[in-house]
């Protein structure tokens, strides 16, 4: 398991903003500020070590017993979204309950993170939105079977149908989890990161941002070295060749 900090958000939809170099960046809004420290967890009480954070204030009326009481802990009020971040026991150390925490407290322009979410629910599908099959032919002869599943499995043997065959059910709504997004721009004052390209969910769903499990910095693809030009007129573009290169 990978041990990294990271913050709860809510994503609040999808927007354009331009680089310093006039690139058009499609990013994600996602509100990830301020975060409550509502607990910990130690190796020699929890026998695990994680810190526990809260987003999204909650009225008091709505709140359980148990949430009052966690919030009576850390001086704030109930907390709508709460999750555990593993982390060692020397990070865990160094959060406080009751400690705040903003984006920039966390994160920095330009790093790679990964965005843990619910995708939208698309309610019962078939097998070709689902599962992007083909369909049969609509020749002569085929009828009314244009987009069914088809056989689902054996007849003597095995007697049954194997675990994980491809057929219709309900698609999305699950768990999803989208790693090395680039953290385009932290805004501070708003308690707001930009994120390129898109994250699961609809627009006010509760997400997790951690900071990337596999690389720690985010990398464009397709963006490498520059090609040698040959300056061979024979071998170069014309472009290249006329110096506009």
């Amino acid at each position: 398991m990978t041990l990294k900090i990271g913050l709860l958000g809510k994503k609040l939809g999808m927007t354009q903003v331009f680089a310093d170099d006039g690139e058009a960046v499609p990013v994600t809004v996602i509100q990830t500020g301020p975060n409550v420290v509502v607990g910990t967890r130690t190796m020699e009480r929890d026998g695990y070590s994680a810190v526990v954070l809260g987003f999204d204030d909650k009225p008091v009326r709505l709140a359980t017993k148990a949430e009052l009481g966690m919030a009576k802990a850390t001086n704030a009020k109930p907390q709508r979204f709460i999750r555990e971040l593993r982390l060692a026991p020397e990070e865990v150390a160094k959060y406080t309950v009751g400690q705040l925490l903003a984006p920039g407290d966390v994160f920095a322009d330009g790093a790679a993170i990964d965005v843990e979410g619910w995708s939208k629910g698309k309610g019962f599908q078939g097998v070709i939105k689902r599962h992007h099959m083909r369909g049969k032919p609509r020749t002569h002869g085929c009828h009314e079977y244009f987009r069914h599943g088809g056989s689902i499995g054996c007849r003597l043997t095995p007697q049954r149908v194997h675990k994980g065959k491809r057929m219709a059910g309900q698609m999305g709504n699950e768990k999803v989890t989208i790693q090395n997004l680039q953290l385009f721009r932290v805004l501070a004052e708003e308690g707001c990161i930009l994120v390129r390209g898109a994250v699961p969910g609809a627009p006010n769903e509760y997400v997790v941002v951690t900071q990337a499990a596999t690389r720690a910095q985010y990398k464009r693809r397709g963006l490498g070295k520059e090609e040698v030009r040959s300056k061979n007129p024979l071998k170069a573009s014309k472009k290249a060749a006329a110096g506009r290169g």
